[in-house]
């Protein structure tokens, strides 16, 4: 695997922190989780629990191991740097400036293992004045100007349902962790990376971003209606609702082709992009008026055919069940050791050579502590020290 033979300690909790060793960890990497030993990581208890295990953790968490360690004593401490001289990254989620309160700023970190990749993902970023604030994925999508964008022109801001800003701070931090391990290769040395959840969601605004820096005007919400293109979007057909994206002229035309609508481009109110824009709602209504007329089945037969990218709004049960998402294994079911078969997402990313796959399913709290220290020294009386609850 791609990342195999690289050691990742893992002090992170929640989503953000356990995103990012989770890819890492399905690329290959030992990811050794870190615990305390109340409870573990809090979503563990968390989430849809069936039988008494949670499955959004299992989700999460699967390749990795288990060592519960108490980082409030000063055996807890030593183990941890023990286990961090034997690392090639650390990750940790604290808040700005908590890990070095607690024994390890960059000069310890340093003395313990120049090549070690530090990589802390948090809230704001490590440097201005919201660096002591807390952040959850909802305090990002607010003040990211995320929300500010989503939901109807007239109803107020909206936020996404999944938690964008932590998914997308553990991805930035991953491909981070992959850079510096790819850098180091070079010179030899560690390096910091960080990635942080509002700074994360700001990046991906894409034309919207662009448009205010153009104009210095904040983008209008057009709810499924697209900021900058139209026709876009979701309408009606006879049984349902079928989305469609002409994303340029090219796909315009074919998709007012097959509706036998192309007479209208030459149209004074619809010729280009921007009078369109300004006469959509009348566009709109002749487009569903034609689409009305047929079943979603039929348009996404004959827009697709036609060259036009179009789609069904499909639920989760149908995702899930859809033949190329099968095809694709964005479905995979690990046996989880007392609880049987966990359904769960796949692998995003497809490596022809070294593929990602499941080792092991999400471990049991503590589940590696003994296994893991052994390895680097430590006797069975000092690991029962580390973490007495551990049993």
């Amino acid at each position: 695997m791609a990342l195999t033979g690289i050691r990742v300690v893992d002090l992170t909790r929640i989503l953000a922190g356990p995103f990012c060793t989770l890819l890492l960890a399905d690329m290959g990497a030992d990811v050794i989780k870190i615990e305390t030993p109340k409870g573990g990581d809090p979503v563990r208890v968390q989430g849809t629990i069936k039988d008494g295990l949670s499955w959004y953790f299992a989700q999460f968490n699967r390749n990795k191991k288990s060592v519960v360690l108490d980082l409030y004593s000063d055996e807890g401490k030593q183990a941890l740097a023990d286990l961090l001289r034997t690392a090639d990254v650390v990750v940790e989620n604290y808040r700005p400036g908590v890990f070095a309160k607690m024994g390890f700023d960059q000069a310890k970190l340093d003395e313990l293992n120049p090549n070690l990749i530090v990589t802390s993902v948090n809230g704001y970023g490590s440097t201005g004045p919201y660096v002591d604030r807390p952040s959850f994925d909802f305090i990002a999508q607010a003040m990211s100007g995320f929300m500010s964008v989503n939901g109807p022109p007239d109803g107020d801001p909206m936020r996404a349902a999944p938690p964008l800003s932590d998914l997308i701070a553990g991805l930035y931090a991953a491909f981070g962790v992959v850079s510096a391990l790819v850098g180091r290769g070079r010179t030899g040395r560690g390096q910091r990376v960080e990635s942080s959840l509002t700074g994360g969601l700001i990046s991906m605004m894409a034309y919207l971003s662009a448009q205010y820096f153009a104009t210095g005007e904040p983008p209008a919400r057009t709810g499924n209606n697209h900021p900058i293109v139209a026709p876009y979007g979701l309408f009606h057909a006879s049984d349902g609702m079928v989305a469609v994206a002409p994303s340029n002229n090219v796909f315009v035309e074919r998709f007012l082709g097959v509706l036998g609508l192309e007479y209208i481009l030459s149209e004074p109110d619809f010729s280009d992009n921007a009078k369109r824009m300004a006469n959509r709602d009348r566009l709109n209504a002749l487009v569903n008026e034609k689409t009305s007329e047929q079943t979603v089945d039929h348009w996404i037969d004959v827009i697709n055919k036609a060259g036009c990218p179009c789609g069904r709004v499909m639920d989760l049960g149908e995702v899930f069940t859809d033949p190329q998402v099968l095809a694709q294994e964005m479905v995979l079911e690990v046996e989880q050791p007392g609880y049987g078969p966990v359904r769960m997402t796949g692998f995003p990313v497809k490596l022809s050579d070294t593929p990602c796959r499941v080792r092991h399913p999400a471990p049991r709290l503590g589940e590696h502590t003994a296994e893991v220290m052994s390895e680097i020294g430590y006797d069975a009386d000092r690991v029962a020290r580390l973490a007495p609850a551990n049993d």
